[in-house]
């Protein structure tokens, strides 16, 4: 979701309630594009929400501009910079009388402070942040809109179409869009209505502060497709989506928001400041939603993606939390790469190791037809002319003639023991392959199940047990064992569910985990679960003695299925067994187990009525 006017809208609001009446206390520039205000809260409002100050975060950060309020502290430069320095000058101990976003759901919020000169003279002054992807700003106007300086400069050089620089007036740059929040039937229909393209790329394209995927929300809740062309719409349908987008504008208007985070297979996809039915999510109780961290909306599209929705109290939380879920998959993402690269390298390489040794177990398949030969010779070979290049005898295992090629150079009995080490070596080879051949399977498993690994890994510590299975395996080389010669303490655990019936399920997250889930933590009456011949985790239902319903069997595969290679399918088939018909071969790879009796069962990888214990 983009950081769009209706956030803004979100966080304004929020600003308005806790810091209208608050005093500036602390000002800090914590980054060359970032600003960090501590505010002490006025006393009705201290006595209100039971707290005294808070911490305002402002940045324009180009690539990830952000405005929230936080409990968080950060570490200043010993040496402020200019423009922090500036700020504390005028504004330091101030009072934020307004808080607003200008124009309707411009990308902007506009803090009005009121403070006193060095003459002691009341004076007002204006801190705005531009929210505007690459071209964000925070800007410090007087009271006459004339900039007395930005955090970012910007000349006539780098924009033609508005300076940035002290001493210049301060004016919102013109996107010849509309304002949503007051505007008609006859304007929406002017605006929206009379263009050519599709309906969705309409509406966000003709007013400020809409977002594509708000638009396609709005086209949704009035049940037109967004596709279709806004001037192909009839007379009922434009009343349709008018009505849809005025009831958004007015849920707007009466700061009716309910801030929520998208989870899409558990991880954060968007957020919005309003409940979005186009990931399922119950519009009609949004008015009666309670503050908490529960999954309350679950959802599922048809290519099998599950969507679940998360309330969260306030937008600013959201923001942390959204961010800071979305920078732990990235960050794994990027600490993983090397991993990635070493697993893909040494699965295309055994793979095509694998794929010789077929082709030579498929040439030895030979070495009977040259024992027969040989045996052949033995028998018939007198009957050879001198320097012959065949000779066809009758062979008295089948009754048929057969030609055998010979060497014209050799005798038959040379031409005979010369078949019978063809068929010596090619034997030799055979039983070799067989031994080859099952390591390479096992390694091309191994590595296919790493893989499988690295994609639900969650934190660092995931990744540590992954790396050290690679260098037990001799993937990489151990260059550092840990402090005094021991590895590194890893506090990675499996995944923690608990079925809809109250029993515990655990899911192994690499093989390391599945072999310890398995034979340490499982007894020998619960129940094991793995995708068929597929790799995946290793998933155990804890059963503590009791009898397990059905549903709790299926939502135990279901997990099984969701956490292997198969998730992307509409079903899985999942093999599952008590624990103690699962054993484990002397000296087979971690994670490989077998097991010779066993249920089955087909399901789909949907896991949204399962919840997730934190560890």
């Amino acid at each position: 979701m983009a950081f769009d006017g209706i956030t803004i809208a979100n966080l304004t609001k929020d600003f308005n309630d806790y810091l209208t009446g608050g005093r500036i206390y602390k000002i800090a520039q914590t980054e060359s594009d970032e600003l960090f205000i501590t505010v002490k809260l006025s006393y009705e409002n201290t006595e209100k929400y039971n707290m005294k100050q808070c911490k305002l975060v402002l940045s324009a950060d180009a690539s990830l501009p952000l405005v929230y309020i936080t409990d968080e502290t950060k570490q200043s430069p010993m040496t402020a910079p200019n423009f922090c320095m500036l700020l504390r000058k005028h504004i330091q101990n101030g009072r934020i009388i307004s808080i607003t976003q200008p124009c309707g759901l411009e990308r902007i919020i506009r803090f009005e402070i009121e403070h006193l000169d060095e003459m002691g003279d009341l004076r007002h002054k204006v801190l705005l942040i531009e929210i505007m992807g690459k071209y964000s700003n925070i800007i410090f106007t007087d009271e006459d809109d004339i900039i007395i300086d930005s955090i970012k400069h910007i000349p006539a050089s780098v924009s033609s179409v508005r300076e940035v620089l002290p001493g210049r007036k301060y004016f919102i740059p013109s996107q010849d869009k509309a304002n949503p929040l007051s505007t008609s039937a006859d304007e929406f229909s002017s605006c929206v209505l009379s263009k050519g393209m599709p309906l969705f790329k309409a509406i966000y394209s003709s007013y400020t502060g809409i977002s594509p995927i708000m638009a396609q929300e709005i086209c949704l809740r009035s049940h037109i497709d967004a596709d279709k062309s806004a001037i192909s719409l009839d007379t009922k349908e434009s009343i349709s989506v008018y009505k849809a987008f005025d009831e958004l504008m007015e849920t707007i208007r009466n700061g009716n928001f309910h801030p929520s985070i998208i989870y899409e297979n558990s991880v954060p996809k968007e957020y919005s400041s309003i409940p979005l039915s186009i990931y399922g999510e119950d519009l009609s109780g949004a008015d009666s939603v309670q503050t908490n961290d529960s999954n309350l909306i679950n959802s599922e599209s048809s290519d099998q993606n599950s969507y679940s929705c998360e309330y969260i109290d306030s937008i600013s939380s959201l923001i942390q939390q959204y961010y800071a879920e979305k920078n732990v998959v990235t960050r794994i993402r990027q600490k993983s790469v090397d991993l990635r690269k070493i697993v893909q390298t040494a699965l295309e390489r055994n793979v095509r190791k694998y794929d010789l040794q077929l082709k030579q177990m498929k040439d030895s398949e030979k070495k009977e037809k040259y024992r027969i030969y040989g045996e052949l010779l033995t028998v018939y070979g007198y009957n050879a002319a001198p320097f012959a290049d065949k000779i066809t005898v009758n062979d008295y295992n089948t009754g048929k003639d057969v030609t055998i090629p010979l060497d014209p150079t050799l005798t038959a009995n040379q031409n005979a023991k010369k078949y019978f080490d063809k068929y010596t070596k090619l034997k030799r080879t055979a039983e070799a392959l067989n031994d080859q051949l099952k390591e390479s399977k096992e390694a091309i498993e191994q590595l296919e199940s790493i893989q499988t690994s690295l994609e639900i890994a969650q934190k660092e510590a995931d990744l540590l047990q992954i790396r050290q299975e690679l260098i037990d395996s001799g993937y990489i080389k151990s260059h550092f064992t840990g402090k005094n010669g021991k590895r590194e303490k890893v506090t990675s655990k499996p995944f923690h569910y608990q079925s809809s019936d109250g029993f515990d399920i655990y899911v192994g997250k690499n093989n390391i985990q599945n072999d310890e889930l398995t034979f340490k933590t499982a007894n020998g009456g619960d129940w094991w679960f793995h995708a068929k011949k597929i790799p995946g985790s290793h998933v155990v239902l804890i059963t503590g003695g009791k009898e397990v319903p059905d549903r709790a069997f299926e939502e135990a595969a279901a997990l099984a299925a969701y956490y292997s290679k198969g998730k992307v399918q509409e079903k899985v088939e999942i093999d599952y067994v008590m624990r103690k018909e699962v054993k484990k071969p002397n000296g087979a790879k971690p994670g490989f187990m077998v097991y010779y009796t066993n249920y089955s069962m087909s399901i789909s990888p949907d896991i949204s009525s399962l919840k997730l214990i934190s560890d």
